[in-house]
């Protein structure tokens, strides 16, 4: 899981696993692989950062 604001300030936590893509318009957009869509504070490239220590954290990727 990773934490994420909303754009009311609201905090999430939202699970990396289930990430389809990432935008940026000018809000980042995140669409899940089951339809859903959130649009957080944080930037594309803060979220790709969260993921990529996420999956470093489960060990699907080398440190």
């Amino acid at each position: 899981m990773i934490p994420l604001t909303k754009l009311n300030r609201e905090a999430m936590m939202l699970n990396a696993i289930y990430i389809e893509t990432i935008e940026s318009m000018p809000d980042t957009m995140i669409l899940l692989t089951n339809g859903k869509r959130y649009v957080v504070m944080e930037t594309v490239e803060e979220v790709k950062q969260l993921v990529t220590e996420f999956y470093r954290d489960i060990h699907v990727l080398e440190k």
